[in-house]
């Protein structure tokens, strides 16, 4: 097909909105890191305190870096594989306004203390409404382009683009079914242990289907693509799928051990969890067994490095998740910086990393450029996401595991042996690390927005991208 069938023009838009929340994103992530090495930094200001500006870095790296990933990737993968242009390009062009508008409602409202306080679910009633509206729309454009599709096969990436789409507009319509009583103020219709159950149900499944399953959908495409090999089992693509669609939706309660959820609703928790360790792992085998007999071209081609690490990250955070919902070993990670570091191994080593990997083999082809602009840049970029992803998460381990040994020591008589704020001066040193580790990050994704801007002011070469769409 001509290149000028496929609609790149949403890709490319998503693609720089990106790098823009990206970057955004993780700037704001390593301001709140550095509020608590300096408390100052909260400026003693409601607005720009860490309770208000940690949400809205939440939210900003995963609905608008993560999420413009996703719909970029997604958009592109779609067409590519069905060998068909995207539907309704009108509603395509409204996702990315509108999931923009939805971007700035968060920043706006969140600084403002508008929130629901449910983690990863924290836009209130009017800007939720609105957020499905969008999600719906980006559900009828992606099927209906599948619908349309030149091939009889659907690829496997667009299975798991479908799953992570179809899931994500369940969790949030239900999470967010609230009594509005007014614009931005509105409460839950549950109640107590139902609420917590509904709100980690949603929680960790925008962990396992926002920040899972659609990089999954990209590592089966740009794997394979970058390393200009077949996937190494397409059989175990399609077995990975369904395992991890069955399992994952079921291992929430973990979040909820030792609290008001019964039980058995608990250990229902940890057991599904401690499964889903097998179809983890089946993908990130397949993934890395892909590169079997091109492992030469991890020493010259930084992008696949990136897509490589990632999937050893995603293999090391799906093994520390399991652990970490086992119910003892839960007693002690539970609500330490051991938590953090594990979200962070997932989001830093796996999201980001499949992403910039990703984005760095497409940005050249959307733009019709040769390629991007410096190799040496991303391989500076390589190394200072590692770097900082390794400091970031083994402060966080070093802090979490001080932490739950501290607050459970006690006294011959039965008293704590350490105050509060004594487990809070231990961990001092390992926030110091942190932020260092979040500040190599963000350094790196701002060199990424360097290289990509240089990229875009290169000639035009309108033959490699008739090469590339045919």
């Amino acid at each position: 097909m001509h290149t000028n069938a496929y609609n790149y023009r949403v890709v490319r838009q998503f693609t720089i909105m990106t790098l823009v929340w990206g970057a955004l994103g993780m700037a704001l992530g390593v301001f709140i890191a550095a509020q608590l090495v300096w408390p100052q930094l909260n400026f003693d200001l409601p607005w720009t305190s860490f309770g208000r500006l940690r949400p809205l870095h939440t939210s900003l790296v995963i609905f608008g870096f993560a999420g413009c990933a996703q719909f970029a990737t997604s958009y592109y993968i779609v067409q590519r594989t069905c060998q068909t242009p995207l539907a309704f390009n009108r509603l395509a062009a409204f996702t990315f306004w509108g999931w923009q508008l939805t971007m700035l409602i968060l920043l706006v409202t969140l600084p403002l203390g508008l929130t629901t306080t449910k983690e990863y679910a924290e836009i209130e009633f009017t800007g939720a409404v609105w957020m499905a509206i969008v999600w719906i729309t980006y559900a009828v454009v992606f099927f209906a382009t599948v619908a349309r599709r030149k091939t009889k096969h659907i690829y496997v990436a667009n299975w798991f683009f479908a799953a992570f789409i179809i899931t994500i507009g369940v969790l949030h319509i239900v999470n967010h079914l609230a009594i509005p009583v007014s614009w931005f103020k509105s409460y839950p219709i549950y109640a107590g242990a139902t609420d917590a159950m509904v709100q980690w149900w949603y929680g960790h499944n925008a962990v396992g289907f926002f920040l899972t399953t659609g990089f999954l959908g990209m590592m089966y495409y740009f794997v394979p693509k970058q390393t200009n090999r077949p996937v190494y089992s397409y059989r175990l693509s399609i077995v990975h799928f369904w395992a991890l669609i069955g399992l994952y939706i079921w291992a929430g309660p973990h979040h909820l051990h030792y609290t008001a959820l019964p039980d058995w609703a608990q250990t229902l928790g940890m057991v599904m969890s401690l499964i889903l360790l097998a179809p983890s792992w089946g993908g990130m085998i397949n993934g890395m067994m892909t590169l079997s007999g091109a492992w030469h071209k991890l020493r010259t081609d930084p992008i696949l490095r990136f897509l490589v690490v990632a999937l050893a990250f995603y293999g090391m955070s799906t093994f520390e998740g399991p652990m970490m919902a086992i119910k003892t070993v839960n007693a002690l990670s539970h609500y330490t910086d051991w938590t953090i570091g594990h979200v962070h191994a997932g989001a830093l080593g796996w999201v980001a990393m499949i992403s910039i990997g990703s984005l760095y083999h497409l940005i050249p082809k959307v733009f019709g450029r040769q390629q991007m602009y410096s190799v040496g840049m991303i391989n500076a970029h390589f190394w200072l996401a590692t770097i900082g992803t390794v400091l970031y998460i083994v402060s966080m381990w070093v802090n979490g595991i001080t932490q739950g040994l501290m607050w459970r020591a006690v006294n011959v008589d039965g008293t704590l042996t350490y105050s509060f704020v004594e487990a809070l001066e231990a961990s001092h040193p390992g926030f110091i690390v942190r932020w260092v580790g979040g500040l190599c990050f963000l350094v790196g994704m701002l060199l990424m927005l360097l290289n990509s801007w240089l990229t875009l002011k290169q000639p035009h070469s309108p033959s490699e991208v008739l090469q590339h769409a045919s």
